[in-house]
Order: C-alpha cells, then structure tokens, then sequence
C-alpha cells in the first residue's frame, strides 16, 4: 500500500532541489556567464554529500522500495507484506531526498507515495540571476520556468509552478504567456506592490486575464513578500541558526510575521474589485499558513463596512469581501494547525493538503499530523482538504491527473461565519 494508503492525495506545494547547472540549457548562451554560480558555494558541502550517498546507495535503497522509470504503481511489484502496509514517509530530505533533483526519481516517488498531482516550485535557481541586472533578471525567470517546466514534462502528475514578476506589466504578460506555453500549470507572482503600484492597478489587467483566459491560477509562496521580519528582532543576544536547512530560514518570530505580505496582497485583490473585473480567476496561498484566515475574513468584511462611505472601490464590490474569498481563492496549512477547528470557522472549501517535500518544513509524516488536526471532520471535508479543493484550484484536475486543466467550475460559497 502506498503512503497515501486508500485516499486521493494531491499535493498543493512541492520543490526541485536545483544543482548550481539547473539553467545551463535554458538561459541565453550570452548571459550565461554572468549567471551567480557562487550564490550555490554555501550549499556546496550539502550537494557533495547527496551526491556521495547516491552514490553509495542504490536508488532503491533511497526510495523505500523498488524503483521503475515508468510513473505508474502498477509497474511496482509488492510483496504481501508490503501489500498491508502504508509505505513510510521519505525521511531524508533537501538533496539527499530520493526525487529532490531527478524528475524520474521524483516519478518513481510519487508512485510511492500514491500522490495523484503535485505542484512543483523552484527552491534556489532564482538565487543564480538575481541582483541589479535587469536583462538577468528577466532572461533567469524565463529560463527557471522553462526548466522547471521540463522537469516536469515526464510525468502528468507533475504540475510546474512557472514565476512571472508584475514590476513590468508588458513584460509579465508576456513571461507568463511563455511559461504557460512551456507547459506550467499555476503562476506564482510575488505577494507585494507591483512596480511602486499596486497589483489591482489597470495596467496589470492584462496579466490576469491571461490567467482567467488560460484557466491557470496564481499562487503565492513563502519567500515571495520579501523579508518576512525586521531582522532586528532577532538581534536578542541568541542568535537562532538555520537548523532546517531547507528552502527558508523560517524561525519563531518569523513565524509570527508569515501571513502578513499575503494577506495585504490578497485583501487588496478582494477590496480594490479584482474577482468582479475577472469572475474566473482563481488564487492559491502556499506555504504560509493557514489559521489566519478565520480572523482575516472578519477583518476584510469589517474594513469593508467601516470605510465603504469614504472608498468608491468599496462600495462598487457586488458582494461582502469574504465571499469572494471563499470562491476564489485556497490556502495550505502548517501541519499542526488546527485544521478542522479552520474548517468549522471558515468553510471546508478553502483549504488544501501540502507536504513542501523535499524541504524539512513538512515534517515527518505530513499525513498524519493533519488526520489528528481533522479528527471529527467528515469524509467529505476530509476529501476536500485531502483532494477536491486542490482540484478546484487547478480547474477541475482530479484522478489521472492531466496538465491541462478542464474549464472551471464556481466553488460553493458558505454562509458567512
């Protein structure tokens, strides 16, 4: 049995591992020299060790199980044992992980895991291009996502995140159009002001129509605001290391501060009448909790009543901000949030299972922290954050998952809490 055991499983938040070569065949060959190889010389010491233990074992030793180069369970031969155990949740993690770097290891896992999707984000390629060097910057985005496409173009259960800037309006429509072309399934933007504008401003209309009219949703993720805390709140005497050593340095007082670019971002998505110019237009929050958004929804209808008589924006809204939210947009939480509590407060509809694997910030056995923070949901809120509302997200993307998604269907809007 694999680890999802008998239960569809998709995976809103995943990465690639990069090696310092990860944009080689993508970046324009007369930028390639300029390229920030040494950004990867703290992480060296990491990538040697995964690379002498791969190695040193073979891949079936790091997977768990036997290992195919096709992407289906059946071409698995269990033992009877095996047959009546869940499979074990891969421990190792970073570039040691089996299917951190490898896209036919990453296949072979997810054959493991019984996983039927799996978004995938980029971990460090971005640390490569950048800098003051626009040309850079503009020519690594686009060469991360056609990489991060290919990575994934193996296998249809893995879903590409491509990433697309909004300091340039021209040029994120069309970056965006060239990762969707590539075959990225979501759209990842950074959750703070778009060029000294803010991100609902007309001349980002463009961008996301796109989105509506491809059917492809914007994601945020962690990382994505910029520097989550005032680095002199750490300054306490005691200084906290890295001890992850994953994709983000997240500490306690961090932590603290997580929800905060997101949830500017998306409440002025919400208040400024972005989901009444793009109906369609759907929205995941990735990788930065999730018990937030129960008073979040208080505050956005209550900033709508309190300032609806000074705000034209306001009063245009067809309806109450947190309706809007409830159709249009989806949130992964830590493991160890109280996610049926969540549910109960805010709606089963808006949140989604994520591992963050192959990064440590998703723990050990992801599965089994969120069924004891679901304990008392129903099967069917249980489906809904294991699966549906992943699926939702994506357009309709279910079991046999394929890269293109069907046509979107209008999530169900709860009563407001």
């Amino acid at each position: 049995m694999t680890y999802a055991g008998e239960r569809v499983v998709l995976d809103a938040d995943s990465h690639v591992m990069e090696m310092p070569d990860f944009l080689d065949g993508y970046v324009d060959p007369a930028l390639k020299d300029r390229l920030r190889r040494d950004a990867f010389d703290g992480f060296q010491p990491l990538i040697d060790s995964a690379a002498k233990r791969r190695r040193a074992e073979p891949a079936a030793a790091r997977s768990g199980g036997p290992v195919s180069a096709t992407s289906t369970a059946s071409a698995h031969t269990r033992s009877a044992a095996a047959a009546t155990n869940a499979r074990p949740y891969p421990e190792e993690k970073g570039w040691s992980a089996f299917g951190a770097s490898d896209p036919a290891e990453r296949s072979c896992l997810l054959d493991e895991l019984g996983f039927e999707a799996q978004l995938v984000f980029s971990t460090f390629a971005s640390v490569l291009y950048r800098g003051g060097d626009r040309d850079l910057l503009y020519e690594g985005i686009r060469a991360q996502n056609r990489a991060l496409a290919d990575f994934c173009s193996g296998d249809p259960r893995l879903l590409a995140v491509g990433f697309v800037t909004l300091s340039s309006a021209q040029r994120a429509v069309s970056m965006a159009a060239e990762a969707l072309d590539a075959g990225c399934a979501a759209i990842m933007v950074p959750s703070t002001p778009a060029g000294g504008r803010a991100p609902t401003h007309p001349d980002l209309d463009p961008f996301w129509a796109l989105l509506e009219e491809r059917d492809v949703p914007f994601v945020l993720h962690v990382g994505g605001g910029g520097r989550l805390l005032d680095p002199a709140f750490h300054d306490n005497g005691t200084p906290v290391p890295d001890h992850l050593g994953g994709g983000e340095n997240v500490r306690s007082k961090d932590a603290l501060a997580i929800h905060h670019s997101p949830a500017v971002f998306l409440g002025a998505l919400v208040l400024d009448g972005l989901f009444d110019r793009f109906p369609r237009l759907r929205g995941g929050c990735i990788e930065q909790g999730a018990g937030w958004v129960v008073s979040w929804l208080h505050q956005l209808d209550h900033v709508a009543r309190s300032f609806r008589r000074t705000e034209e924006p306001l009063r245009r809204l067809a309806d109450q901000p947190s309706a809007y939210v409830r159709r249009h947009l989806r949130f992964t939480p830590f493991p160890g949030e109280p996610v049926g509590w969540m549910m109960e407060q805010a709606g089963p509809e808006l949140f989604m299972f994520s591992t963050d694997f192959p990064h440590p910030e998703g723990g050990r056995d992801p599965i089994a922290k969120f069924d004891a923070a679901l304990e008392g949901a129903g099967e069917e809120d249980r489906r809904a954050f294991y699966a549906s509302n992943m699926a939702w997200l994506l357009g309709g993307l279910g079991a046999g998952a394929s890269r293109r998604s069907a046509p979107a269907t209008e999530a169900p809007v709860a009563a407001p809490r």
